[in-house]
């Protein structure tokens, strides 16, 4: 698929799939992590490892700094790119919990609203292990629905729109481990519970151009490319690697992290 035709396919659908863009040993590390992250945090659910544990953990910024990332972001943004937020939704087999019907947007103190996810695959996401599922073209408009509470169905994210679907218009994004998706921030779209044998890991990345703000105090982004904007946002330093209390991955040894 051509530069042009993701754009396009994005813009019309408000989504869009791009499969290989990470190479299998970065894919192995995050599924490792994600192994490692149920250790270190025993009592959190897989599917809410947030981004609060991002700010001292070298592995996960290395992963959502990656070049390959941001080249697939970089023609939708622009030079001057930072990392919002992040967080790991991995369904474990047979428990995984759903997300309900939402709007991304919904949730983020941004101004203005010009931000991009890439929901990346650390697993194959299927069918059948609870992968997202979108309403293609609910990003028209730039809207935002009205949302409510929902805490008697165990879900992801607590709440679920308050409004009328269509779900018969409802696609899923099967992607491959290593693969990603990108989708707009008004875009309509939740995933079912994973029933299935098998995992599905995946990280959704948070990246906005350096001239938005976060309406939130001290809430830490990382510059991921080009320069930030002074006054706006901020950027704390990044981590070192420390044995005792980091997951050990290629280069963590090495400068910026060693």
């Amino acid at each position: 698929m051509t530069g042009e035709e993701i754009i396009r396919r994005y813009e019309e659908d408000g989504y869009v799939v791009i499969p290989e863009v990470l190479d299998q040993d970065l894919t192995r590390e995050a599924q490792g992590h994600i192994e490692w992250m149920g250790k270190k945090y025993p009592d959190i659910r897989p599917e809410g490892y947030h981004h609060d544990l991002i700010v001292d953990d070298p592995f996960w910024i290395r992963l959502c700094t990656d070049a390959r990332l941001i080249d697939v972001i970089e023609p939708f943004l622009g030079p001057d790119i930072a990392l919002f937020a992040a967080h790991y939704i991995s369904k474990p087999p047979r428990t995984g919990l759903p997300v309900l019907w939402h709007q991304d947007g919904n949730y983020w103190p941004l101004e203005p609203m010009e931000v991009i996810t890439i929901w990346l695959a650390v697993d194959d996401s299927t069918t059948e292990n609870g992968c997202m599922r979108v309403i293609p073209g609910t990003h028209n408009g730039q809207k935002l629905y009205k949302h409510r509470s929902e805490k008697d169905k165990a879900n992801v994210l607590s709440s679920t729109l308050d409004e009328y679907l269509d779900e018969e218009k409802a696609t899923d994004v099967v992607v491959p481990a290593g693969g990603v998706s990108l989708h707009d921030p008004f875009l309509i779209h939740g995933s079912e519970a994973n029933l299935s044998d098998k995992r599905r890991g995946g990280l959704t990345l948070r990246y906005i151009p350096t001239t938005t703000r976060i309406k939130r105090e001290n809430f830490p982004a990382y510059l991921c490319r080009g320069k930030a904007i002074e006054g706006v946002n901020t950027y704390p330093p990044l981590p070192h690697f420390r044995a005792e209390d980091h997951y050990p991955f290629k280069g963590c040894d090495q400068p910026p992290w060693g």
